[in-house]
């Protein structure tokens, strides 16, 4: 027979309660919370009247009902909350099970207001509910249930001792009411009774209730999630094109691109330029004695960041200009470029704030084997590093308190990403409603990691992607993966350094398809000058334009034939016109038989504005086939039935019939279709 072991002497403080977490004793576990960016590292983003919908695992042990609220609130800056502060009360919304047995519970908020906002879950076990669901079942089949009764009575006597004094005597009455000697059925219906239940909803027991991390929202103004771009060169918006233009003659130039629709007008650096390793026409090494130079190249004896060159005149031209151009509903955006000229006044206040070769010499900017000798970079971890920090800061906030809300920031990824997630904060602690796109031409992990630090909006591999393969699976990801919930792509068709091949060979039908793809698959689009005139030549074998204006003086005639300002100013027409076409968020693609013709949709939340869009990327030669459009039957009577489409571009007609329809594109022609189905919900 075996012997009994022998117990190990208990020691003095073991008599006394374990010092257990109570964390141990909340039964309810809550999960996988989303939207979630990096376990809560990173807020997510939305823009002013969007929503949020939460999702999240909710579960506990045994067989008691759960309940779950998500709360919401604006919030200070988390950052640095005032210690004094009082928080903004929580709202809150029940969570509802998505599908029985899945224990994935969701609910939604809106955001109102531009800044931070709050969201957490919390759940618990429902005794209340519990009782009463047994209770019903136990009645039901008829079982003596006056125990049952009791229990519910102290529960409600519970609650009553949480609630107010009108809302607890109330209570106390319903509480009584289940112990008195009336027939066992009537007290079972005033238990069960949605009164009495909706008043227990107020004054439920939440002491065990799991709460769940607090998870963060940054909310942008409108401008962030929607909008038409259109970059110019102020310098050459002038009369001369041997010298630059002045603010006060580029005002001329205002009143075109407002016709043509645009909300935002991005200008490059209006900074002073250096002379110092000045950069001729087309990067030529040296320059000729009336070449401006590249705006980049920041920095001279006029000043620094916070002037403006000569050429263009002065603070207050700026201003003039920024005026008029608000005149014409066009909101300015600059350029935040980082680097100076060897002629900026910091080269000479400040050396320390640059990197320098062994022999005392600053270095250069390179990307080997680029040389860009005209442009210093700043040394991001000098020794005097937060002194460079704060002056940098300064300067983003000069230019806010002289009217510029939007900052488009050259090569962010080349600076260190935690410069950005402060400076961002710094600026919006003051001025929520600054926007900041980031011009990351990169790989896709610091692309991302930039829009998580607080970029408003971000350049994307648009230009690159002309297949329909690659649209499809780009876009994919950009508008179904978690990437949504923190990047704004913004799909600029051409800028002053990509011309793409497809644009260089495929003629005024090239750039009518990349329009319409590029204000269509984006909330946010833009174009730099020149691509209304379907301007493609280039410098052989690469995609930098023939005669750039970064280096010089352009004088355009907006008027030569063939260019496309009617079809911009109506494309814009028809976004401003259509919410369809406002956000990102429900892009969908569909099938077509024609690998050189794609087709997507985009649709409200509510379903009030459905639009198709069916774009022939082949600018060569002409196309046709099917596309698959799988409607929402509610208006029509059979699969087969017919229904109108219209063609937003021209306001034509057309009659459609079932899921698959024919579309046939001549270059010549037409490139594609915005197609609005005013009956249907895609």
């Amino acid at each position: 027979m075996a012997k009994d072991l022998p117990v190990a002497p208990r020691s003095a403080t073991s008599n006394q309660q374990s010092a257990i977490p109570d964390a141990f004793s909340r039964r309810v576990v809550v999960e996988r919370i989303e939207p979630e960016i990096d376990g809560g590292r990173f807020p997510i983003k939305r823009t002013a009247g969007e929503t949020v919908d939460v999702s999240v695992t909710i579960f506990a042990d045994g067989h008691d009902v759960v309940a779950a609220v998500l709360r919401d609130h604006a919030s200070p800056r988390p950052q640095a909350p005032s210690p004094t502060a009082a928080q903004p009360p929580w709202r809150e919304t029940a969570m509802t099970i998505v599908a029985p047995g899945t224990d994935r519970w969701t609910a939604t908020f809106d955001v109102t207001e531009n800044g931070w906002h709050e969201y957490q879950v919390v759940a618990w076990i429902d005794r209340f509910l519990t009782w009463r669901r047994d209770l019903k079942l136990k009645a039901g089949a008829g079982q003596d249930v006056s125990v049952e009764l009791l229990e519910g009575s102290l529960l409600i006597r519970d609650a009553a001792n949480r609630a107010g004094e009108r809302d607890g005597a109330w209570l106390l009455e319903r509480s009584d009411a289940l112990t008195e000697s009336t027939p066992q059925a009537d007290r079972v219906a005033a238990a069960l009774g949605d009164e009495l239940a909706a008043a227990m909803a107020n004054y439920t027991d939440r002491s065990r209730a799991t709460e769940s991390p607090i998870r963060r929202v940054w909310v942008d103004r409108v401008r962030a999630r929607f909008g038409a771009w259109y970059e110019m060169f102020p310098r050459s918006a002038g009369p001369d094109p041997t010298r630059s233009a002045t603010f006060r003659e580029a005002c001329a130039q205002l009143p075109r691109i407002a016709d043509m629709g645009f909300d935002v007008l991005y200008l490059p650096p209006i900074h002073p330029i250096g002379t110092s390793f000045r950069k001729g026409r087309n990067n030529a090494l040296r320059a000729g004695p009336d070449d401006p130079g590249s705006p980049w190249a920041i920095g001279s004896p006029a000043g620094g960041h916070t002037a403006v060159d000569p050429g263009l005149g002065t603070l207050d031209d700026f201003a003039a200009f920024r005026r008029e151009a608000e005149h014409h509903d066009l909101e300015i955006a600059i350029d935040l470029a980082w680097q100076c000229s060897p002629d900026h006044p910091w080269v000479h206040e400040h050396p320390e704030w640059f990197r320098h070769r062994p022999d005392g010499t600053i270095k250069y900017a390179e990307n080997p084997p680029k040389k860009y000798q005209d442009i210093y970079p700043l040394d991001f971890e000098c020794e005097d590093w937060r002194a460079l920090w704060h002056a940098l800061r300064e300067v983003t906030l000069f230019w806010v308190e002289h009217g510029v809300r939007i900052f488009r920031v050259d090569n962010p990824h080349t600076k260190t990403f935690g410069f950005w997630e402060w400076m961002i904060d710094e600026v919006h602690a003051q001025h929520p409603d600054v926007l900041f796109l980031s011009e990351a031409f990169t790989r896709p992990a610091p692309m991302r990691y930039l829009a998580k630090a607080g970029f408003t909006q971000s350049y994307t591999y648009f230009t690159w992607r002309n297949t329909k393969a690659e649209l499809t699976e780009y876009f994919t990801e950009l508008t179904t993966t978690e990437v949504r919930e923190y990047l704004r792509p913004n799909l600029f068709a051409n800028t002053p350094d990509i011309l793409h091949a497809y644009l260089q060979h495929g003629g005024r039908p090239a750039f009518h398809a990349r329009l319409l793809l590029a204000a269509t698959l984006g909330a946010s689009y833009g174009i730099y000058s020149g691509f209304e005139l379907a301007e493609a030549q280039a410098v052989p074998g690469t995609e930098e334009y023939a005669d750039s204006e970064k280096y010089q003086f352009r004088r355009w005639d907006w008027e030569r034939p063939g260019h496309l300002k009617e079809l911009i100013a109506r494309v814009n027409q028809v976004r401003r016109a259509h919410p369809a076409l406002h956000s990102d968020r429900s892009l969908r693609f569909h099938a077509t038989d024609n690998p050189e013709i794609i087709a997507y949709s985009k649709t409200t939340p509510d379903g009030s504005d459905t639009i198709l869009v069916v774009v022939n990327l082949d600018p060569l030669h002409m196309q046709h086939g099917h596309v698959e459009v799988p409607l929402d039957r509610g208006g029509a009577a059979s699969p087969d039935a017919s229904y109108a489409v219209r063609d937003v571009i021209d306001e034509v007609n057309y009659e459609w019939r079932g899921t698959w329809n024919y579309v046939r594109f001549d270059p010549e022609i037409r490139q594609g279709h915005i197609l609005w189905l005013p009956k249907h919900r895609i």
